[in-house]
């Protein structure tokens, strides 16, 4: 992860990267469903995965009606990295394996709690991956339907430097009657070895989704708050942009 992870779980890209879902029913309680997209920048949690640059990006996921649920979600990507001895790393990807269980514990509240596994396969022989747990509780507020979580990456892993991180994020969304729009708006704050040059940072978004047969198309604007002074935000990706995104399930 480095400065290029600074996340949250992949699956929650909301407005940014929301496959629209292909599911297929399969036999013993089993369901499989899947979707890719194109983003104008994979930004996660507000900073730029990509060089500012488009993304290819994908998942499938296998439920099983008890609740339980392993997938993954991949993506393109771009980092400025080099190993130990100053080369230039070869990473152009990154592969999140994520296992969970989701249930309903109320009439229209949802608990879901699982890990992800962050793996950026490339030439390089410093250590990258990320394990995170993560806790999240959803339900509908009226029109709005609403999400909290938290995700921690804990310590013992040489990536974050023996150091741990924790990222808590809300997420609401309101589909306009009768119009194929849905709303999107996103806080999160990131604490730890992954909060970027200061420590600690805020990151926001808020944009529309709109479908359409099978595809749905996305725009948001993502910014962050407090992640360093202007030029070091700049760099590293993390300032104000447009992110656009075309999905479509499989």
């Amino acid at each position: 992860m480095r400065k290029m992870i600074l996340g949250m779980s992949a699956l929650a890209l909301a407005a940014m990267a929301t496959p629209a879902l292909a599911q297929d029913e399969a036999s013993d309680g089993f369901t499989l469903s899947g979707g890719a997209a194109i983003v104008s920048d994979y930004r996660f949690r507000g900073v730029s995965q990509n060089g500012e640059e488009a993304a290819i990006q994908g998942y499938a996921t296998l439920t099983h009606e008890s609740g339980f649920y392993v997938g993954f979600w991949g993506s393109s990507i771009n980092f400025d990295t080099a190993d130990s001895l100053g080369n230039p790393t070869n990473q152009t990807t990154e592969i999140d394996a994520i296992a969970g269980y989701s249930m309903e514990v109320a009439p229209g509240i949802t608990v879901d709690g699982g890990v992800t596994y962050y793996l950026y396969p490339g030439g390089t022989d410093l250590a990258t991956d990320i394990i995170e747990p993560f806790l999240s509780v959803s339900g509908d507020i009226g029109p709005v339907s609403a999400k909290v979580g938290v995700a921690y990456s804990p310590t013992g892993q040489n990536s974050l430097g023996n150091d741990d991180s924790v990222y808590l994020y809300g997420d609401l969304s309101a589909a306009i009657p009768n119009t194929p729009v849905t709303l999107n708006g996103h806080w999160g704050y990131t604490d730890g070895s992954l909060g970027g040059y200061t420590g600690n940072y805020a990151d926001y978004s808020f944009g529309a989704t709109a479908s359409w047969k099978a595809l749905t198309f996305g725009v948001s604007y993502v910014n962050t708050s407090g992640y360093g002074n202007k030029p070091f935000k700049e760099s590293a990706g993390a300032d104000g942009t447009v992110v656009f995104s075309v999905s479509a399930g499989f």
